[in-house]
């Protein structure tokens, strides 16, 4: 669905991608993680055919984005980090405009623009003065336009920049349920946790150069790090001592009221771990997995670095 094989981009001395090759098949959700400056932004403007590499190639539905510019902006929708909106315009308006230049019929526009507002749960806001808009609504808008000509593939650099708490989870259950009607989505984001949750693939990117593209668990594999259990026992100093003897553990820590344990081998450990705490005769409160955050991973595989 969307392919990028060595591809390089400078701007005068600075090298925004460094031999990038990535690979998204359809249906994917696909989380790109870097600081600012990672080359993020860049790989999607080369994607929605605004930048043409130096070097390398990349595809949209197999069709080279440096030469068929024009049929893949038919079949992509792409939303940039910072959206521009025409301000004496009315949210129906707005959407109709851009129905109107993707070349969709006056007699359909209605019923597509009543869709999307529905879709992005905007149909309150219809009447509304575009630069009326909170951020969030105004975001949600963007999405709204990147969806008005029901595009296979949507690029969405940092579609919850700047938004509040509220706002940041009405955009995560929009993508959520864009998932669910199966697009193909390249979504960025700082806020990690959000992508660890809508995500079935992520790409890490620093200084240009990809570190990594895979699944999350394949992330956490690569990272080092382990699955982790905390535990609420009657007595935490014995605890700690029969859990270090255990070959399933790989480290035991007091925080506060609870242990928490490291552990290699899920299946084993749940198994593992109560026993010999049942058989030295502690207490067992509470056990309850905890895993390993994609912040954690992001820290382990990069090292902070910018082009």
């Amino acid at each position: 669905m969307i392919e990028l094989k060595h591809v390089t981009k400078r701007f005068g001395s600075l090298t925004a991608l460094d031999n990038l090759s990535l690979k998204l098949e359809r249906g994917d959700v696909f989380g790109f993680i870097g600081p600012n400056g990672a080359g993020k932004s860049t790989t999607m403007k080369i994607l929605a055919c605004l930048l043409k590499p130096e070097s390398g190639f990349a595809t949209v539905c197999g069709m080279p984005c440096a030469t068929h510019g024009t049929k893949i902006r038919r079949i992509i929708g792409y939303m940039p980090d910072f959206l521009g909106v025409y301000a004496d315009l009315r949210v129906h308006e707005y959407l109709d405009f851009f129905a109107s230049a993707y070349g969709m019929p006056r007699r359909d526009r209605k019923k597509i623009v009543g869709d999307v507002l529905d879709l992005t749960e905007l149909s309150s806001k219809r009447d509304a003065m575009v630069d009326s808009l909170s951020r969030g609504m105004q975001q949600r808008l963007g999405v709204a336009r990147v969806l008005i000509h029901d595009p296979d593939v949507l690029l969405l650099d940092e579609p919850a920049s700047g938004l509040d708490p509220r706002a940041r989870i009405e955009i995560r259950s929009l993508l959520m349920e864009l998932r669910r009607m199966g697009k193909t989505i390249m979504v960025s984001s700082h806020i990690l946790s959000e992508l660890h949750e809508m995500c079935n693939t992520i790409g890490i990117i620093e200084k240009g150069r990809l570190l990594f593209s895979g699944s999350i668990d394949d992330a956490i594999r690569k990272s080092g790090l382990h699955k982790g259990i905390e535990l609420r026992v009657d007595d935490h100093e014995k605890a700690a001592i029969v859990l270090r003897g255990l070959d399933v553990v790989t480290s035991v820590e007091v925080e506060r009221d609870r242990l928490v344990i490291m552990i290699e081998g899920e299946r084993e450990a749940s198994r593992a771990v109560p026993a010999a705490l049942v058989a030295a005769g502690i207490g067992l409160e509470v056990m309850q997995p905890r895993t390993v955050k994609l912040e954690d991973v992001f820290l382990v595989l990069t090292k902070g670095e910018v082009s």
